[in-house]
């Protein structure tokens, strides 16, 4: 992949490998939430029916840090936001950790709601990729950051296995303070991202113009791309949620979910080493729908079948339609507002996305409980159809 080439110097290189390493790490805490979270549930919960509530109040606590997360880094500066959501990432993984020891299944889902919190500032480390960028750059300064993700996918799954049993009787509970030294060190590295002044004290200067938010949601180029964006994340966490309970139930191991949320989160990450380049060739609204119909095809694998390998192949597919859906209207949303607008429209953007992702997964866990695994995949179709059919006829009116 080629590195953005637009103005910006040693600056925008620094800041670059700064949000590459900071997502590394920061994108690491998904993984054992959610490989664990479902898993740990079962054992905490007083109803079987509650098992994916902590992933469910993950996703909830992304949906709701959205928009303090963007009007705090509006205020204070970006630097300043994500030093403060790698804090709470840090408490997020002691009181999950804690929790488990004494198991408390109501602290637990208040460490993984603090665990959504900080995952509403690393998401947005795609955005500060893309400050100041113009076009294709902007899609590659997107795509780059989002390299960290296969790190994370081998890191987080992987410390789940490592620290598991660390901590003799109290299963699991060396995996959430690993989760907590990894926000620890996304601290530290955090604190070399510069600003136009090189302070850590300098507020972001956006100007409070542009459009306002029913304005921007009634323009079809910004609708467009927070559908896309909703219906790529939304459908992946709709299925990721219940992927490691639906292993576990048809006979395979903890480690084998484990190892399937691993391959998964590559998935989801490694195609961005290409991304960038396939928008920039083909266009945002090709790639996003290529995305989608991939989604589709995952779920079509799915449906044949509960064996390890239709599990793995069908979470693989799942993880890249992800990759080029989300980039894809990600940068379809940075294409369609302007600097003035900046915090506004990106705060909008990642509400509906993440909200969306939380509804999902608490439906998810119910429907998993009551209906199983099949009808999860198939339930995944007709959102695709819904956004598929403009997707399609905007990249060929664009052509």
């Amino acid at each position: 992949m080629t590195a953005p080439t637009q103005s910006g110097g040693l600056g925008f290189r620094q800041n670059l490998a700064v949000l590459i390493l900071a997502q590394s790490l920061g994108a690491a805490s998904g993984p054992i939430v959610i490989s664990l979270g479902g898993l740990v549930g079962q054992d905490l919960s007083p109803d079987p029916a509650l098992a994916t509530l902590p992933v469910s109040i993950y996703n909830l606590g992304l949906a709701l840090g959205t928009l303090p997360a963007a009007w705090i880094m509006r205020q204070y500066g970006r630097r300043n936001g994500y030093l403060l959501g790698a804090l709470i990432g840090i408490l997020s993984g002691l009181v999950a950790a804690g929790a488990t020891s004494f198991g408390a299944f109501a602290f637990f889902c208040l460490g993984t709601f603090l665990a959504g919190l900080y995952a509403s500032y690393v998401q947005s480390y795609r955005f500060a990729a893309a400050d100041g960028r113009d076009g294709a750059d902007r899609a590659r300064a997107i795509s780059w950051v989002m390299v960290g993700g296969p790190i994370a996918a081998v890191i987080g799954p992987q410390l789940v296995i490592a620290t598991r049993d660390v901590i003799p009787g109290v299963p699991f509970a060396g995996s959430f303070i690993s989760q907590a030294g990894l926000a620890l060190l996304a601290f530290f590295v955090l604190t070399r991202l510069r600003t136009k002044t090189n302070t850590v004290t300098e507020p972001v200067t956006t100007a409070e113009g542009g459009r306002t938010v029913p304005r921007l949601l009634a323009s079809p180029k910004f609708l467009l791309g927070v559908a896309a964006g909703v219906v790529s994340y939304g459908l992946m966490s709709f299925v990721m949620t219940a992927a490691p309970l639906a292993m576990v139930g048809c006979g395979h191991s903890i480690d084998h979910a484990a190892w399937g949320i691993q391959w998964h989160v590559l998935a989801m990450f490694a195609p961005s080493l290409v991304t960038g380049k396939l928008i920039a060739r083909f266009g945002k609204e090709r790639v996003t729908a290529a995305g989608l119909i991939i989604i589709g095809v995952s779920g079509a694998v799915a449906l044949t079948g509960l064996t390890l390998g239709h599990f793995f192949i069908s979470l693989i597919l799942l993880g890249i339609g992800w990759n080029f859906g989300f980039i894809g209207a990600t940068a379809m949303v940075a294409d369609a507002h302007t600097e003035e607008e900046r915090a506004r429209a990106q705060g909008v953007n990642d509400f509906a996305v993440f909200g969306t992702v939380a509804a999902l997964s608490f439906f998810s866990g119910t429907l998993m409980q009551a209906s199983g695994w099949h009808l999860i995949n198939a339930l995944i179709f007709p959102f695709i159809a819904i956004v598929l059919a403009p997707l399609v006829w905007q990249a060929a009116r664009r052509h």
